[in-house]
């Protein structure tokens, strides 16, 4: 950890680093959910359209099966090649990303010692990960 905080030291090298994270993080996001699409359309191959159909007026929004509402039902489920569900932890790696970014965001502005921007990015990951925790379902 010391030696990442060294080599941060500049603001440009941390810009990098941050601009890295974010490029990796939806690069990685997109070869996951690409790589569930392809399962996904490998088993459910030469399925009726019926499952597709729209929903009809006045009646609410199913929504999306409940085992892959939480990450705690998803990751078994992605771990047995379930197609819909390794599309939808891509979908969480990049949803994560960005918060990724704020978490280090506040790494860095503690190494450069602006305490103010610690604690303005540091509310904004609290707001963010309040609404993704309390959020409702």
């Amino acid at each position: 950890m010391k030696t990442l905080i060294k080599k941060l030291k500049t603001e440009r090298e941390l810009d990098l680093f941050i601009g890295n994270l974010l490029r990796w993080g939806v690069v990685l996001a997109c070869a996951i959910t690409l790589f569930g699409g392809v399962i996904y359309l490998y088993q459910h191959h030469g399925a009726s359209m019926a499952h597709y159909k729209p929903i009809p007026d006045g009646q609410p929004f199913p929504g999306v099966e409940h085992y892959l509402r939480e990450l705690g039902t998803l990751l078994p489920r992605m771990f047995a090649f379930d197609g819909a569900a390794i599309i939808q932890f891509g979908v969480c790696v990049l949803i994560a990303t960005p918060i990724l970014r704020v978490g280090c965001s506040i790494v860095g502005f503690l190494i450069e010692k602006d305490y103010l921007y610690v604690a303005i990015t540091a509310l904004v990951l609290c707001i963010i990960l309040a609404n993704m925790l309390l959020g409702l379902h």
